[in-house]
């Protein structure tokens, strides 16, 4: 991981022990590490519409081509995908690693942490 202290930071000031980040930032991260963990301790056996959710908001975001290029768009989204057949869980870390790398790239192309409003039907 390229940012690993910036996404430590982010992890340990925004967010929460519980619930979802009141910023986009902490809120994608809270989301990569969700997937990763169900992928890596349960084997993607409790996947449900939340994990599916968090891949539709990370996508949401990151997909924007005024901080990435084109080909770096193509990498985030066929990593999404690649979570998304959960019946294949993605158990190495290179790919969770490298979409908090873009997190982080989104992250410091803002002018600051971005205020959100919690997400009602995300339970996860």
């Amino acid at each position: 991981m390229k940012y690993f202290e910036e996404a430590k930071d982010l992890w340990i000031n925004h967010v929460p022990k519980n619930g979802q980040a009141n910023t986009v930032q902490g809120e994608l991260i809270r989301a990569v590490e969700k997937l990763r963990y169900e992928a890596h301790n349960n084997g993607n056996g409790n996947w449900d519409i939340g994990f599916e959710k968090f891949c539709e908001y990370i996508w949401e975001i990151l997909n924007d081509s005024t901080i990435f290029r084109e080909q770096d768009i193509k990498e985030i989204r066929n990593d999404l995908d690649v979570i998304l057949n959960h019946e294949q869980p993605y158990l190495e870390d290179d790919l969770y690693d490298r979409i908090i790398d873009r997190i982080i790239e989104w992250h410091l192309a803002q002018d600051g942490l971005i205020k959100r409003e919690k997400d009602l039907t995300q339970y996860r």
